[in-house]
């Protein structure tokens, strides 16, 4: 059993990166909110504003910030909530047909967005 005060891949380790993930997508989505507060907007103007390269880098480093934000946040959810006491012998199955139907949506909302960002998508 691994010690929750390690940092291996443990709960203070997700605790830390669960909050690390927060503050970018927390500093993304004022970056973006400044924007549109500071001028008109038009299509134009928000193509050119996301076509820049930092700021495609800022929303792939946002983009990944989300899905391993959401990867811990549902992964903690099934491991609290799907457990023998609750669902029975069989527990340990429906777990893994959660995960991997979380591990799958996570998947796909993190390479679609890039694939988006990155142009591959047009």
């Amino acid at each position: 059993m691994t010690p929750v005060a390690s940092l291996g891949r443990s709960g203070l380790a997700d605790f830390v990166l669960q909050r690390a993930t927060a503050v970018v997508l927390a500093a993304f989505a004022l970056c973006v909110l400044g924007w549109f507060l500071a001028a008109p907007v038009n299509h134009a103007r928000l193509a050119a504003f996301f076509g820049t390269l930092p700021m495609r880098a800022f929303t792939t480093l946002a983009i990944l910030a989300l899905a391993a934000h959401a990867w811990i946040g549902m992964w903690t959810v099934g491991t609290d909530y799907v457990r023998r006491h609750y669902f029975g012998r069989r527990h340990a199955l429906y777990l893994a047909i959660y995960q991997i139907g979380c591990a799958a949506l996570v998947f796909l909302y993190l390479v679609w967005p890039l694939a988006v960002v990155w142009g591959v998508a047009r």
